[in-house]
């Protein structure tokens, strides 16, 4: 066996030991929750309006059933910031999973559950944009009661994403955790619909083992199309500070981001449940979580 056969064939050992016996999650409960969490009720859930905090509480309550222990006495890291000369006062959304053999080094996976609000008396729901990067948060949630992580994780649920991820700004420089013992951040942001059934997956260049570990990862999806990419290197547009994993970057955490390109609803009042690719998206969320576990079996 040659060098670079021995290395595909472990590279491969490593990736299929990551994929869990047990069920991943109850895809019907991924669905509702973004059904919910995009409906009118919550009134576009911009940050400092009645609709992110009805939202929040939404949120905290599945953390709670999901039996989710809070990072902070309430679950919530409140902070003030000022945006376009306004005022405003965000929360963020922390839970905590004690891992098993690394409790003392922390993952966050993290998804905003913020977007545009009410304009000219339209709701802009954020279906995609982002009810389902939280959803897929809450499903981590319930992945894990089954498949109880390596390393500690942080699930945040961050506010102000649209507002200059002024959300994950304030917990890398205002962390409950030492900054130190974090690790690594997942982010998804908009993970729910591609009319190409791709999904793009940004910052394999941020650690040296990930590159290897996600190119042999991807020649096993078959439902949908996984592209590392949009980071800079490839002639695509960089998507290295193009949500809340920037926030991390920037403190040199090494991360990956999970997102699709823009579509026709992308920030409109038309982002809505309806239009969403429950198909798609459950294989993404799938393909997310095994990438995970990939990032979960590293010794950082």
């Amino acid at each position: 066996m040659n060098t670079k056969t021995l290395l595909c064939f472990l590279l491969c050992s490593v990736f299929f030991a990551c994929i869990p016996s047990k069920t991943l999650i109850d895809n019907d409960a991924l669905l509702a929750r973004v059904k919910v969490l995009s409906s009118d009720a919550f009134e576009g859930r911009k940050s400092g309006t009645e609709g992110a905090k009805n939202a929040r509480s939404y949120i905290i309550n599945q953390l709670k059933k999901l039996n989710v222990k809070p990072l902070t006495p309430s679950f919530k890291q409140e902070f003030n910031f000022l945006y376009e000369t306004k005022k405003y006062a965000g929360t963020n959304i922390l839970g905590i999973i004690n891992g098993t053999d690394k409790p003392d080094t922390y993952i966050v996976i993290s998804a905003h559950y913020d977007h545009l609000g009410v304009q000219n008396n339209s709701i802009y729901n954020g279906a995609d944009d982002n009810a389902s990067g939280v959803s897929a948060l809450l499903a981590f949630a319930e992945y894990f009661k089954e498949n109880p992580p390596a390393h500690s994780v942080i699930l945040a649920a961050f506010d102000a994403e649209e507002l200059g991820f002024e959300g994950s700004k304030y917990f890398v420089e205002h962390t409950i955790i030492s900054q130190d013992k974090i690790v690594f951040n997942i982010n998804m942001d908009m993970v729910s619909r591609s009319n190409d059934s791709e999904l793009f997956i940004v910052g394999a260049n941020t650690h040296k083992l990930l590159t290897p570990l996600l190119n042999t990862a991807i020649l096993t999806s078959k439902k949908i199309k996984l592209t590392v990419g949009h980071d800079g290197s490839d002639g695509l547009e960089d998507w290295t500070y193009a949500s809340d994993h920037a926030s991390f970057y920037r403190k040199q955490i090494p991360f990956l981001y999970f997102g699709v390109a823009d579509h026709n609803d992308y920030h409109k009042s038309t982002d809505d449940f309806e239009n969403i690719h429950p198909e798609f998206y459950k294989e993404a969320v799938y393909q997310i979580i095994l990438m995970f576990n990939i990032v979960d079996k590293i010794n950082f």
